[in-house]
């Protein structure tokens, strides 16, 4: 962190990393911030731009579904500086595999409504009615449990 930096108030962080005041204050709570904000007079936090860095980065790896935890043992990680890279490397692979996982998830979700839009469409465009038009063959993206053609 650069002493010579100028400081953003906590409102300024929030309006650039799209977190609430609150969030923010939890975040330092929860020790999610790499670097300890400073105070300014009267007690006020005071904000540097690799805070609002950091803080950008944590909240891409929220929005991509990192718990706390594992933000907060990353954070952690690097707090402690070179030497552990490894260990970042494998946290940072873990949550990796589990956004794979999800893309396939949410790729078979898309394939399904994909599907029912496109019957719903033939539906309107040739007059049918819900009962009349014949059932299309179910892609082979169906296979994922609880997703009927209803």
């Amino acid at each position: 962190m650069s002493e010579t930096a100028p400081s953003l108030s906590i409102g300024q962080v929030a309006e650039r990393t799209g977190l609430s005041v609150h969030t923010l204050r939890f975040y330092e709570r929860e020790g999610i911030l790499a670097d300890q904000v400073r105070r300014g007079a009267g007690g006020r936090r005071l904000y540097t731009e690799d805070d609002v860095g950091w803080l950008e980065l944590c909240v891409i790896l929220r929005a991509s579904g990192m718990p706390l935890p594992a933000i907060r043992e990353y954070t952690e990680l690097v707090r402690q500086g070179e030497g552990n890279e490894e260990q970042r490397i494998a946290l940072l692979r873990q949550h990796e595999a589990r956004v794979h996982t999800q893309m396939s998830q949410l790729a078979q979700c898309l394939d399904l409504i994909s599907f029912k839009v496109n019957v719903y469409e033939d539906i309107l465009d040739h007059g049918y009615t819900d009962s009349e038009c014949s059932p299309a063959p179910r892609p082979e993206t169906r296979s994922t449990p609880g997703f009927g053609v209803e």
